[in-house]
């Protein structure tokens, strides 16, 4: 394979040997592992690339207090109320009411977000916004990319529980400016920890079809170190035939806080085997995957004005795929079990630079994604066995580096921000050049209360190696492909007071190159391409209201939660091009939370009603005739009773029994009792 370097006049320094058991792949791939060493000095000594603040409280005008968050939706934080892009955020207060158990259960309920559930209770979906596809979507743990470059199908794989989250923040839209490549069509950063508290937390769930979760989770605070620890370890049975699941989860968080610096670390591992009923085919029911997760990054903050904030991070992530789950009875066209072994390893630097212009934000990242297999890549001379599987022996690999540096200028004064910049990108990938992406974000509050947003902003997504790569009886990559490319202009308002916080805004995207898998009536496989174009147009909306500030004088009413997306797509493609993802898609979503007293003391019951209707069809495997899907309601119900540090809740999802799936044949499960409680001990 031909090697492309983009570092020609840095120095290199080679590993040729890793001493570690873990790593003895790279050992006997008889290969070098070249690293920048100037760039890898650099990032090692200067400041973190994006931290996070905690909440504080600002007073927008003596009528008005909105809860200020610091978000990430420029190189330099910023607080809520100066941004011009659509931003959610998911409080730990507001995750606590909800009926979840999952960061894919919560992403259902926000606002643009498609989740194409394959396994219940967060063992494995496919997270997609605005209408785009599930590789689309870049997901990052504490400001940290952890994007799966094999495919999208795991990048939440997560080594933290929902008891370890304090908040969620998802940023609606194109954020390769942000964040860099493949936050094509929005990014969602998951944050951990707590409020800074000393103590120790335990919760217990348990339901119908065999269901049992326990997490355990520490904070240990001191003047100079924080620490936050997590274990979970839960399972079920199925809701329905071979959808039994297994997965453990450890995770690590620390702290060093010196004057004003601060450096940060954080591991952690995940563990996931589960039955896969039709999750890739409904021909093939009998499926099983096992995966494991292993992630680490440190990162460093230094200075009290000029900010330099660099992190180094690594991924490795484990795939046995089984299309039968009982190899004895498998077809006898059936080779065997596909294997994977992907390691990213990653930094970037970020100073920003305040002045009487505003904040400068300059820097760089250097990503090398790298894949081991038995299906992905290209051929390898010598085969490497696979490590902890019996007689397994990966065949291919494949390498390559993705390069950027990015520049942005931000501003705010009198109620106006505005925020411009630009991601110059390379990526060593053969025939892919340099590329810009430039983008700019303006807001201006007319009011106290009334703020008017709008942005441009290009980006880009590469493909998976799963894309350039997979090889099937129903299935075949193609190495050829080019990057996804999208411009998205939009604009809306935002109405904020005391008891009330809505919004609206449209945006109009014009992407090319889409990647799809896809296939025409003559063709006998699935195989990627980049579609032509896909234009897309989408109204979102969403109000949350305070009822108790509004309805004075009565305690029944709490909160009111609703959002709504509609999203139309011009989509040019071949007469009877029969999509996988691309040309399906939700085309009216929306949501409706509403939580109240119960009139027994220290009760009270929150309630989701959510209506999905899709564009698309799927394939019928018993006919192979085209279905297309239907539009279809789910309610779920919760019961919770607090006293200080005590909770207990019982809950009922899919209240009524609705029979629907989220992708092709795959059935979702019906309704679902649950209980559990929760206990913490401070120290």
């Amino acid at each position: 394979m031909k090697k492309m370097n983009y570092l020609k006049h840095s120095a290199l320094l080679c590993f040729k040997r890793w001493m570690g058991k873990d790593y003895a792949i790279f050992s006997s791939l008889n290969k070098e592992i070249r690293i920048g060493f100037l760039l890898t000095a650099y990032l090692t000594t200067m400041g973190f690339h994006n931290l996070f603040a905690e909440t504080d409280t600002i007073m927008i005008s003596k009528k008005v207090k909105l809860n200020e968050v610091e978000v990430s939706a420029r190189r330099a934080p910023a607080v809520y109320s100066e941004v011009g892009r659509v931003v959610t955020v998911l409080s730990r207060a507001q995750i606590e009411t909800m009926p979840v158990h999952s960061v894919q259960e919560i992403l259902r309920y926000a606002m643009s977000v498609d989740v194409r559930e394959r396994g219940p209770l967060g063992i494995q979906a496919d997270v997609s916004m605005r209408g785009g596809s599930f590789d689309q979507v870049m997901i990052l743990l504490n400001g940290i990319n952890i994007t799966d470059p094999q495919t999208g199908h795991h990048n939440l794989n997560l080594p933290v529980d929902l008891q370890s989250i304090d908040r969620i923040e998802i940023l609606q839209g194109p954020a390769a400016r942000v964040y860099g490549p493949n936050a094509f069509s929005g990014a969602i950063n998951i944050i951990t920890g707590d409020s800074g508290k000393n103590k120790t937390a335990t919760s217990v769930i348990g339901g119908e079809h065999g269901l049992l979760n326990t997490t355990v989770s520490t904070s240990i605070q001191t003047s100079q170190l924080r620490h936050f620890m997590s274990v979970q370890k839960g399972g079920s049975n199925g809701y329905i035939s071979n959808t039994d699941f297994n997965v453990l989860n450890l995770f690590y968080q620390g702290q060093l806080l010196l004057n004003n610096e601060k450096l940060s670390f954080q591991i952690g591992h995940t563990n996931k085997s589960f039955g896969a009923n039709a999750f890739y085919s409904a021909r093939f029911p009998n499926q099983f995957e096992a995966t494991r997760t292993t992630f680490a990054s440190l990162s460093f903050e230094n200075g009290s004005r000029i900010k330099l904030r660099p992190n180094l991070y690594w991924r490795r992530h484990h795939d046995r795929f089984e299309l039968f789950r009982d190899f004895k009875n498998a077809a006898s066209w059936y080779a065997g079990h596909n294997y994977h072994l992907t390691d990213v390893l990653g930094g970037g630097v970020n100073v920003v630079i305040p002045s009487k212009l505003g904040n400068t934000s300059i820097g760089g990242e250097i990503r090398s994604e790298n894949v081991w297999s038995n299906v992905l890549g290209l051929p390898m001379e010598n085969p490497v066995k696979v490590p902890r599987e019996k007689g397994a022996f990966f065949t291919k690999s494949y390498s390559r580096t993705n390069a950027s540096l990015f520049f942005e200028q931000s501003y705010s004064a009198n109620g106006f921000s505005v925020s411009a910049g630009v991601l110059v990108n390379q990526n060593s990938q053969l025939g892919y050049g340099v590329d810009f992406f430039p983008g700019i974000d303006i807001s201006y509050w007319f009011m106290p209360n009334l703020k008017w947003m709008a942005s441009y902003n290009k980006s880009l997504r590469l493909p998976t190696f799963t894309d350039l790569f997979y090889a099937g009886a129903t299935n075949q990559g193609n190495p050829n492909l080019k990057p996804e490319e999208a411009s998205t202009i939009e604009t809306g308002f935002r109405l904020t007071d005391g008891w009330y916080n809505t919004h609206i805004s449209i945006f109009y995207r014009d992407g090319k190159n889409l990647i799809d898998w896809g296939k025409k009536p003559d063709d006998t496989k699935y195989t990627t391409s980049n579609i032509n174009r896909v234009k897309a147009l989408g109204v979102e909306m969403s109000a949350a209201f305070d009822l108790k500030r509004a309805l004075p004088g009565q305690s029944f009413f709490k909160n009111l939660d609703m959002n709504y997306a509609y999203i139309h797509q011009n989509k040019k493609s071949d007469s009877g091009y029969e999509s996988v993802y691309i040309l399906d898609h939700l085309r009216n979503k929306l949501n409706i939370g509403f939580i109240h007293e119960t009139g027994l003391r220290n009760i009270e019951a929150s309630w989701n009603f959510l209506y999905r209707d899709r564009v698309g069809y799927y394939t019928v495997s018993a006919t192979n005739t085209h279905k297309s899907y239907s539009d279809f309601w789910l309610t779920d119900f919760r019961l919770t009773w607090k006293s200080n540090n005590k909770s207990v809740f019982a809950e009922a999802t899919n209240l009524f029994d609705k029979q629907y799936a989220d992708l092709g044949e795959l059935i979702q499960p019906g309704l679902w009792i649950k209980a559990g409680f929760k206990v913490e001990f401070g120290y």
